[in-house]
């Protein structure tokens, strides 16, 4: 599509959304067999009601071109014949074309029937492009006409300045004031618009209906008409002109985190061909338009990278602590579990907004404290900012964007105020970024994402010129931002890696998977003195897709990402997070995992299981200074093999385990404690330990708590306290490890805590992510509760056995 979807924001300008949904009715459930023909229903509703609000636009347009036309005969015409013609160029006959195609679907839709046979309107509306073709051919002189006019006639200027669009039927607002240069772009933006409801009617309509073909015909008159006029419709809407004449393009821009005079501001950095330009978006009052700030500004000409050096006076970057940012998260899955419930029960619409406005300030509050990936910039007077950044991936696209356009014969200039003020001006006409990437700024109607867990297995890469240490890591976003997931080992010395490394990845709301490779760097005087980290070379990255009905299959899915001539195989599949909160009982009742604790240290005749202790010691011997030790995932498929050895009792098992990565070794703890067939600390306490960690009092929720762990069966207990002091031993090493109790209990508590499969039986399966969002943040308050309880003797709750009950 070329130019015309070069700017996402163009395809929904169109429609307010609250006015579309009022468009919008409930559908009757008429079984699986229905469903299709309710969506071309609800699709086509949704289209007359954009279609109304298209052609309101060009009665609009065309409202002042009469009275215009009878000024032009006399003795003060404010606009001449050949001017009117030229900036009207067309609009009578699209308005004719789109009136006639609104009153014949109207009806249909009204008066539904699933045999209607509709395609031909859509086809008929295809074959009339070439009014389009002409408009398009028109729109430049239409624009520049449009403007010399209002320059040099006040009148028309106010008449331009000020057209009255009537709202649908529906809504309350009986007219919107609209310039008449957008609403000259609407025609361009309709084209867009119209292909991409053909796309969906196609989707939701059967092959052997007889509106399919018409469909199909219609749709490829539309992707044919968008790619011959791929040409530069407007470059004011891409590029700014300088006082010399030459043109001023915008390249990229983006929502960065700016570290300015100690704390984080929320910043609209432009980047055009020859300066970047750092905004803020003004507050102004309800009705009046947005407008941006400029907080400073650089020539690329003057624009440096930091050398590693000249790092070396760079302040620290203070990161927010892992816990607060993990509360947050938790927080804020909790409120989107609330909103869906107030959706569907309908809930007043006052409540709904005061939660959307709460989530809106925790999503916020992330965006702003979670990045911590320096990216610093210097002009060469010195002058230095810093932007942190959640990905090294949107951080080498920054880089990659300005080297190149650095590349150029590029000339440094001071730009005085008024230039200033219009190129702030403009930059809210140019933006293609237009809202802060929260979910709770998406409209109802966009995907929500997938929530789960990818499972993605890095098989290869190939197209390397020359032999290099090499790695790659895994990015996917979650609350509007992307994260760093994974990272596989480092395969030395060659030009085709075969790592053939299996990751499982959680995603909240993610719907984009990000792969980097990088060389790596073993010379320490590489060092990033922002955060003492070497920094490699990125050789390639790439991002695609996750694709639901693609993902969403028990079969694994191989893709191939392209970057910079480099080709990286890997292979996905998805498991939705209700089935990932099942627990299944091990068929073989000889293994260990999804075995009862009891059974297996009964058959050891130990206290604490064999795979328990032989995981913590090898974690303490060689793994207590790892950062994120058991945040960080190992590899899938060392963590399947040590599971089958531990199953089998392989005699080797010590060597294997001196040998693996010690994440794997981490993540088969976790994985054991997770296949358990009910969680360490019971199906039987767990409303218990909910409703404990919820008392007010500390006393009483001291002898709560105590009292519930004398309640376990010994196995489980021994074996709790065993783990409690080990992660408190962990947790000692916060320092270098970067792991705080609260950290592991974030990475623990579902996984001793979460309810079996048994327990959840009666509810649906669709209240699986509301209990996730509900109940997690309470499983980890209790494991903190004893992480931070001074230690716990077996023998001493035992002892206080004799004074309290047993029963709970």
């Amino acid at each position: 599509l070329g130019v015309l979807c070069s700017n996402p924001a163009l395809v929904t300008q169109l429609g307010n959304q609250s006015q579309v949904a009022a468009f919008k009715t409930s559908l009757p459930g008429r079984g699986d067999a229905g469903k299709g023909v309710d969506m071309r229903r609800l699709v086509l509703k949704d289209f007359l009601a954009s279609e109304e609000m298209y052609i309101n636009q060009l009665e609009a347009l065309l409202l002042p071109m009469k009275p215009l036309k009878a000024t032009a005969t006399t003795s003060q015409p404010v606009l001449t014949i050949q001017q009117i013609e030229t900036i009207f160029y067309k609009i009578q006959d699209i308005y004719e074309i789109h009136k006639e195609f609104y009153d014949s679907l109207w009806p249909q839709v009204q008066n539904w029937d699933s045999s209607v046979v509709l395609g031909h309107l859509f086809q008929k509306l295809a074959s009339q492009l070439g009014v389009y073709k002409a408009f398009v051919d028109n729109y430049k002189i239409a624009l520049e006409t449009a403007e010399k006019c209002s320059q040099s006639n006040n009148q028309f200027q106010k008449i331009s300045e000020e057209l009255k669009v009537k709202g649908p039927k529906d809504s309350k607002e009986s007219h919107t004031s609209v310039t008449m240069e957008a609403l000259l772009y609407k025609p361009i933006n309709r084209v867009t618009r119209s292909t991409l409801v053909l796309h969906d009617l196609l989707k939701h309509t059967p092959s052997d209906h007889p509106d399919y073909p018409l469909l199909q015909d219609a749709l490829r008159i539309s992707q044919n008409f968008l790619s011959s006029i791929n040409e530069d419709i407007d470059p004011r809407r891409t590029a700014v002109t300088t006082p010399k004449g030459e043109t001023r393009q915008l390249v990229k821009d983006g929502f960065l985190v700016e570290l300015a005079e100690g704390s984080r501001k929320l910043r609209h950095v432009f980047l055009f061909t020859d300066v970047l330009l750092c905004a803020k978006l003004k507050k102004t009052g309800v009705g009046k338009h947005q407008q941006y700030d400029c907080k400073w500004y650089m020539p690329l000409a003057e624009l440096v990278f930091p050398s590693l050096e000249e790092s070396d006076s760079c302040p620290h970057v203070h990161a927010m602590p892992d816990h607060d940012l993990e509360d947050m998260k938790i927080k804020i899955s909790s409120m989107k579990s609330e909103v869906q419930k107030e959706k569907a029960n309908k809930g007043q619409s006052r409540a709904m907004e005061r939660l959307k406005k709460k989530m809106f300030d925790n999503e916020f509050w992330l965006l702003l404290n979670s990045p911590s990936i320096p990216f610093r910039i210097h002009n060469r007077n010195g002058k230095s900012y810093l932007f942190l950044l959640s990905s090294d991936y949107e951080r080498a696209e920054w880089r990659e964007a300005i080297q190149k356009l650095q590349k150029k014969d590029l000339q440094t200039f001071v730009l005085s105020s008024v230039e200033l003020q219009v190129l702030t001006g403009s930059c809210f006409k140019l933006r293609t970024v237009h809202n802060i990437p929260v979910t709770s700024n998406k409209d109802d109607d966009e995907s929500p994402g997938m929530y789960g867990f990818l499972h993605v297995i890095v098989h290869s890469a190939t197209g390397f010129k020359q032999s290099a240490n090499l790695y790659c890591t895994l990015e996917v976003d979650s609350f509007g931002y992307f994260v760093s997931k994974a990272k596989t080992r480092v395969f030395r010395d060659t030009t085709e890696p075969q790592w053939n490394e299996e990751f499982e990845i959680e995603l909240e709301g993610s719907q984009s998977l990000r792969i980097l490779c990088y060389e790596k760097c073993y010379d320490k005087s590489k060092m990033n003195k922002d955060n003492n980290e070497i920094v490699d070379k990125i050789m390639g990255k790439g991002q695609v897709q996750l694709d639901p009905q693609t993902v969403q299959t028990k079969n694994w899915h191989m893709d191939v990402i392209e970057m910079n001539g480099i080709k990286v195989e890997f292979s996905m599949k998805f498991t939705s997070r209700d089935l990932s909160l099942k627990r299944t009982p091990s068929k073989k009742q000889t293994g260990v995992f999804g075995v009862k604790i009891s059974v297996v240290t009964k058959r050891e005749r130990s206290k604490v299981p064999y795979i328990v202790r032989q995981c913590v010691e090898e974690v303490e011997k060689r793994g207590i200074d790892e950062v994120g030790i058991y945040r960080i995932s190992g590899v899938a498929t060392d963590i399947q093999a040590l599971k089958a050895a531990f199953d089998a009792s392989n005699k080797d098992i010590l060597m294997m385990l001196s040998d693996m990565d010690i994440n794997a070794i981490a993540g088969t703890l976790k994985l054991y404690f997770r296949e358990l067939p009910e969680p360490l600390l019971t199906d039987r306490l767990y409303p218990a330990f909910m409703e404990g960690i919820a008392l007010s009092d500390p006393t009483a929720k001291e002898n709560c708590m105590m009292h519930l762990l004398r309640s376990l069966p010994d196995p489980n207990l021994i074996t709790f306290l065993f783990l409690l002091e080990h992660l408190k031993r962990v947790a000692e090493k916060e320092p270098i490890n970067k792991m705080s109790l609260h950290n592991l209990a974030t990475v623990f508590g579902p996984t001793l805590l979460r309810p079996s499969e048994v327990e959840s039986k009666g509810q649906h399966l669709t209240l699986a992510s509301d209990i996730w969002s509900h109940d997690v943040m309470a499983q980890v308050q209790v494991l903190l509760y004893y992480l931070q309880h001074t230690p716990i003797s077996f023998a001493e709750l035992k002892r206080n056995a004799l004074y309290f009950s047993t029963d709970v």
